[in-house]
């Protein structure tokens, strides 16, 4: 088969690695890499076409598509490619409102191409080994997650950046709400939320600090708090635990670093399994970085469209924990528990 044609739009954090990921591919060739401005680029990717604009990158004909831009263009930029007959990546959340997430899925069912969200933890075995621990206790569940951030200088100008488009709970939050749904499998029902914002740095309207409570059908129960800025914590920023009637399961840290650290976002030390008889600890072994972990989610991909590998689920998911973390959302700023 000849080399898949990929176009990579966005050069930020996330879209370097997944360039990265593709440019060490031998079933590649990278057509080109589309970012309004001139990014600073590793050496590696700095011979590749450079554009300005999506139209520029699809004339090129692309087999693939990898959106890594800013949450508010994802939507857009994703249906156009899938329109212009490429499969597409997009980076998470999947779009900022449920109607476009919806439409994103409409348009990948309506023209057959694929379409993969990047749940990058989908991809992490110490994240699958705990999502299969903690089915095999049976539910109902009580889901403790989050991930605060103690951001300052770059990585809090990136935080700011971000904040003009989607808040901190809906951008981290997508990824371990996803967890929760993979793990209980129950229609979430009830959503409340509550937020604070913690600078004047950020728009009037936008908070750097949010949690949610989520309430599913079978009874679970899931909090996830998510805050960015130099004033956060570093206590306890990082906490992975899943509670049923018979036991509990949990994350325990590996050496992360700072909380600013991403490769420390997904690090596992290792599992520890609790039942009322004893506990175990699982020991998760080497485990890939982010940068592997992007080239597994690329390898995915790659596979998906060779393979024509049925997203259907993994589409409605995406949509399902968008839908929860947006209605946290709009929680906090009503006031008001949201029923979905």
């Amino acid at each position: 088969m000849p080399p898949a044609r990929v176009l990579i739009v966005g050069l930020g954090n996330m879209g370097r690695s997944h360039a990265l990921a593709h440019h060490h591919s031998p079933a590649v060739q990278i057509v080109g890499l589309v970012n309004r401005s001139t990014p600073a680029l590793p050496e590696e990717l700095q011979a590749y076409p450079q554009f300005q604009t999506m139209d520029e990158g699809l004339a090129l004909n692309p087999d693939l598509v990898v959106i890594a831009t800013y949450a508010d263009s994802h939507a857009d930029l994703a249906v156009q490619a899938m329109k212009a007959g490429a499969h597409v990546f997009v980076e998470k959340p999947l779009a900022t409102t449920v109607a476009d997430a919806v439409r994103v899925a409409d348009t990948a069912r309506r023209t057959g191409r694929k379409l993969v969200v990047g749940y990058i933890l989908r991809h992490h075995p110490s994240w699958q080994r705990l999502i299969a621990e903690a089915r095999a206790l049976g539910g109902p569940y009580v889901f403790r997650m989050n991930l605060n951030q103690q951001s300052k200088g770059h990585e809090w100008e990136v935080h700011k950046a971000l904040m003009r488009s989607t808040s901190p709970l809906v951008d981290c939050g997508v990824h371990y709400v996803d967890v929760m749904c993979q793990v209980t499998e129950a229609k979430p029902v009830r959503v409340q939320g509550m937020g604070l914002r913690l600078s004047d740095e950020i728009a009037p309207d936008m908070y750097n600090y949010g949690q949610l409570q989520v309430v599913f059908a079978d009874g679970s129960v899931g909090w996830y708090e998510a805050g960015w800025g130099p004033m956060m914590s570093e206590t306890a920023f990082f906490v992975k635990d899943i509670v049923s009637p018979n036991g509990a399961v949990s994350i325990v840290d590996g050496d992360k670093g700072a909380s600013s650290d991403i490769d420390g976002h997904t690090r596992v030390g290792g599992i520890l399994l609790h039942k009322p008889t004893g506990d175990r600890r699982i020991d998760t072994g080497d485990e890939p970085g982010h940068q592997g972990l992007c080239d597994l989610e690329q390898a995915y991909m790659l596979r998906a469209i060779a393979e024509d590998i049925d997203l259907t689920r993994a589409i409605e998911d995406a949509v399902q924990s968008l839908r929860i973390c947006l209605a946290a959302d709009e929680s906090i700023r009503t006031g008001k528990a949201v029923a979905l």
